[in-house]
């Protein structure tokens, strides 16, 4: 089976909300230092061209998580595979990730998170399916709300390839 990617949102589209969410946040964070939670991978693209466009003064620390439990869907069994390497006390944290689907994953890290006593806790995400929602999760800041489709670009990939198209693509397979 083949695969070909068909333009959901355009680079220039992706590039000017990125800024705008970046404008707003540094308003959101004026007189503070905003300390960003990347979550790998696909939240890597995201998190650069964003941490860009902040104007507040910004720190970064990732986190890599996997969720499994059999087949093709998360059952919302969280491992964490790479932890913070700082602490988040006192610290006002955004949390980056690339998109938000069921919401199991996040759920579970924003409440890990939590317990860790930063000063406040926010959620950002280039990319939400609410349609996929199982679990509540407030995101604060949003970049796109799109349809249940598989996407790819900007971090977001399919079989680790597609992370660096600079749009975000639905994949569409094609019958052999």
């Amino acid at each position: 089976m083949s695969e070909h990617i068909n333009v959901l949102l355009p680079e220039e589209e992706v590039d000017a909300r990125i800024q705008a969410m970046g404008e707003q946040i540094s308003r959101d964070y004026a007189g503070k230092q905003v300390h960003l939670i990347c979550v790998l991978k696909g939240g890597s693209f995201f998190l650069c061209e964003l941490a860009k466009r902040i104007t507040v003064p910004v720190s970064l620390d990732f986190m890599s998580v996997s969720s499994y439990g059999g087949g093709t869907e998360s059952k919302g069994v969280v491992k964490i595979v790479k932890d913070l390497d700082e602490s988040i006390r006192d610290k006002d944290v955004l949390v980056v990730e690339d998109i938000v689907d069921s919401g199991r994953t996040l759920s579970y890290l924003l409440e890990m998170l939590r317990s860790r006593g930063p000063k406040s806790l926010r959620l950002c995400t280039l990319l939400d399916k609410p349609e996929r929602r199982v679990v509540d999760v407030d995101v604060d800041y949003t970049g796109f709300q799109i349809p249940d489709k598989f996407v790819v670009g900007y971090g977001l990939d399919y079989d680790q390839r597609y992370r660096n198209l600079p749009y975000i693509g639905i994949v569409e397979f094609d019958e052999a």
